[in-house]
C-alpha cells in the first residue's frame, strides 16, 4: 500500500483565504506577504501532490473539496508561479485531478477548465493577458515581463523533462513518480502549445517516454498533432523523436508517407537530385531502417503504384526512394542492424541479392552478364506453375521496379550488345513494362518490341538521319499498341538519340517535334532525368551524351 504524505484539511482554507486576498489588492504589502509565504506553500502543494498521485480525481475531490478553488487561484499568481518549483507541482497536481473517462457533464466540465489551466501555465500569451499589478516585481528582478514568462516556460519545461527522463532507466518505467495517466494529460495539454519553440524539448521528451505497459500513454490528438505539424515543417524534431513518433503511431506514420507521395507527384522537380532531398528531408527513408516501418512505407507504394496502373513517374519515385532508404541503411551504425535482404522477407533470397548489387558496384564490362543473372531468375520464377498465381507474379514485378536502374541499363545494353542478348534483354524489359500479360500477350510485346529494335539498330551505325527515318522505323501496321508496348518503344528510341552518332544530330529536333506533338513530354522528361541522375551517380560530366542529355533537359524545360 502506498504511503501517503498527511494534509491537513485546515490547510486548504488558511491557503485559499491567502490566494483570495493575494489576489484581491495588488499593495507593496501584500506582494510581500506572498513572498514571505511561498517557501511553506512550495511544501504544503508537494504534499498535495504526494497524495494525490495515488488517488483518482473522484477520490481527491472527495478528500479535498477546497482543492480546485485553491489551485485555479495559484495558478494565475505570478509570484507563486515563479518561485522554484511551485509551477512544476501545480501542473502535476492538476493532472492528478483530470478524469481519463469523464462519467458526467460535470466531469467533462472540469476537465476542460484544468486543460486550460495547464495550457495558461505554459503559455506566454495568456501570461501577457494578466493584469495583476507585478511590473515593479518583475522589474526588481532585472526582467522585461516579456523574458520573465518565458524563463517560467523554459523552466517547466525543462523541470517535465527532467522529470519524465528521470521516470525510466534503460527505457523501463520506475513506479512511484509519474504515472502513465499524468503523462497522458500532459501530452494532453501540449496540444495547443505544439509550435512554442521553448516546448520542443517536451515534445521530444514525451515521444521517447515509454510507460510501464503495452498499452500508449501519450494521447492520440497529441500523437495526430505532433505529426501533422512536423509535416508542415512548423517544428523541426530530432530523429530519434520522429522515429518513436511513428513507431508507437501507425496513422502517422501512414499520413507522413501520403503526405511525401503527395508533394513528389505534385512538385515539378527538375532533377532527380532534387527528388532525392525531398525525400530525405522527409526522415521516412532514415525510419525505414527499422524493418516494420519499411514494410509499411512499402505497402503504401504497392497500393500507389496498383493504383496508377504502373505510370514510370510512381515507378520511379520508388525507386529513388529504394535508393535513399539503402544509403541511410549503409550510414546506420547500430551494431545489431538488420542486412539488407531482411526488408525483403517474402522474396526469392537469390533475386534480392542480385538486385541489391548495384550497378555502380560492378564494372561496367560486367553489366550484361549481371542483368542476364536477374532476367533468368525472374523468368524461372514467372514460368514455375506453383508460384503462378497474380500475387507471386506482382511481388516479383515490385521488387524489381524497387531496382528500376537495371531496366534503364538493359535498354542502354541493348544497343551495345550482340544479337544473343537481345532476347533476353527485350524480355526483361517487356516485363518491367506489363508484368500482368499472359505468355500470349507477352509474346506479342516482343514481337512488337523485336521488329523497332532491329530497325533501330540497322540505322545506328548511320551517320546522318532524319526525324523521318525515326519514326519509321518505330511505326506499326496495326496502330493499336498496347500502353505498355508504347513505353518500352519510346524508351529504345530515347535511348537510340542517346548512343547512336546519328541519333545525336537530330535529337533535339526529334523532341522539339514529336514528342511534343504526342504529348509525352512528361514520360520522356522522366528518362532524361534518371539518366542524368545516373551519369551524375557515375561522376560523368564531360562526355558527348551526358553533354546532350542535359542541353535535351534544357529544351524540355523551355518547352514546359
Amino acid at each position: 500500500m502506498a504511503q501517503h504524505t498527511a494534509v491537513p484539511k485546515l490547510s486548504f482554507q488558511y491557503w485559499l483565504d491567502k490566494a483570495v486576498a493575494w489576489g484581491q489588492t495588488t499593495t507593496l504589502e501584500s506582494q510581500q506577504d506572498v513572498c514571505l509565504q511561498l517557501p511553506k506553500l512550495q511544501e504544503f502543494l508537494q504534499q498535495i501532490y504526494e497524495s494525490l498521485k495515488h488517488m483518482n480525481s473522484t477520490t481527491a475531490l472527495q478528500r479535498f473539496p477546497l482543492i480546485g478553488q485553491l489551485l485555479g487561484r495559484l495558478c494565475w499568481n505570478p509570484f507563486v508561479v515563479g518561485y522554484d518549483e511551485s509551477q512544476k507541482t501545480l501542473m502535476w497536481c492538476l493532472c492528478c485531478l483530470y478524469s481519463n473517462e469523464p462519467q458526467n457533464p460535470v466531469e467533462l466540465k472540469a476537465n476542460s477548465w484544468i486543460l486550460s489551466l495547464l495550457c495558461h501555465l505554459l503559455s506566454p500569451s495568456e501570461w501577457g493577458a494578466n493584469k495583476v499589478g507585478t511590473g515593479t516585481f518583475i522589474s526588481a528582478l532585472g526582467y522585461t515581463s516579456a523574458d520573465y514568462y518565458s524563463k517560467l516556460v523554459k523552466n517547466i519545461v525543462l523541470s517535465l523533462v527532467t522529470e519524465l527522463k528521470g521516470n525510466q532507466f534503460n527505457g523501463l518505467n520506475i513506479q512511484g513518480r509519474v504515472s502513465d495517466d499524468h503523462v497522458n494529460i500532459v501530452s494532453l495539454f501540449c496540444v495547443p502549445l505544439i509550435t512554442l519553440p521553448d516546448v520542443t524539448p517536451l515534445l521530444e521528451a514525451l515521444l521517447t517516454y515509454h510507460g510501464g505497459g503495452s498499452q500508449e500513454v501519450l494521447s492520440s490528438e497529441f500523437l495526430e498533432a505532433v505529426n501533422e505539424t512536423f509535416l508542415k515543417k512548423k517544428i523541426v524534431l530530432s530523429e530519434s523523436a520522429v522515429l518513436s513518433l511513428w513507431l508507437r503511431h501507425l496513422p502517422s506514420l501512414e499520413k507522413a508517407t501520403l503526405h511525401l507521395f503527395g508533394r513528389l507527384i505534385s512538385t515539378q522537380t527538375s532533377s532527380l537530385e532534387e527528388v532525392a532531398c525531398i525525400i530525405k528531408e522527409s526522415l521516412l527513408p532514415q525510419a525505414a531502417c527499422y524493418p516494420p516501418i519499411f514494410r509499411i512505407v512499402d505497402e503504401i507504394f504497392k497500393n500507389a503504384l496498383m493504383e496508377t496502373g504502373g505510370t514510370p513517374e510512381v515507378m520511379t519515385i520508388i525507386q529513388v526512394f529504394t535508393q535513399c532508404f539503402i544509403q541511410a541503411h549503409q550510414k546506420d551504425n547500430k551494431q545489431h542492424k538488420f542486412p539488407l535482404k531482411a526488408y525483403f522477407p517474402h522474396h526469392h533470397q537469390h533475386l534480392v541479392i542480385a538486385l541489391l548489387k548495384h550497378p555502380f558496384d560492378l564494372p561496367a564490362t560486367l553489366w550484361s552478364q549481371h542483368l542476364k543473372y536477374i532476367t533468368d531468375m525472374l523468368k524461372a520464377i514467372i514460368e514455375d506453375k506453383s508460384v503462378r498465381s497474380y500475387t507471386d507474379l506482382f511481388e516479383s514485378w515490385f521488387l524489381f521496379v524497387h531496382f528500376g536502374e537495371w531496366a534503364d541499363i538493359a535498354v542502354e545494353q541493348l544497343l551495345k550488345s550482340e544479337d544473343e542478348s537481345s532476347d533476353t534483354f527485350l524480355w526483361l524489359l517487356a516485363f518491367y513494362y506489363n508484368p500482368n500479360s499472359d505468355k500470349e500477350q507477352r509474346t506479342q510485346i516482343l514481337v512488337e518490341a523485336r521488329a523497332v529494335y532491329d530497325r533501330l539498330m540497322m540505322l545506328f551505325s548511320c551517320t546522318t538521319l532524319s526525324v523521318a527515318d525515326l519514326q519509321a522505323a518505330a511505326s506499326t501496321k496495326t496502330d493499336k499498341r498496347q500502353p505498355c508496348t508504347k513505353h518500352l518503344v519510346r524508351h529504345l528510341l530515347f535511348s537510340f538519340l542517346l548512343f547512336s552518332s546519328g541519333g545525336h544530330k537530330i535529337a533535339q529536333e526529334f523532341i522539339s517535334h514529336v514528342i511534343l506533338a504526342s504529348n509525352t513530354t512528361n514520360e520522356v522528361f522522366g528518362l532524361l532525368i534518371r539518366t542524368a541522375y545516373r551519369f551524375n551517380q557515375l561522376g560523368l560530366k564531360n562526355q558527348r551524351v551526358v553533354k546532350l542529355v542535359n542541353e535535351l533537359l534544357q529544351e524540355l524545360r523551355f518547352m514546359d
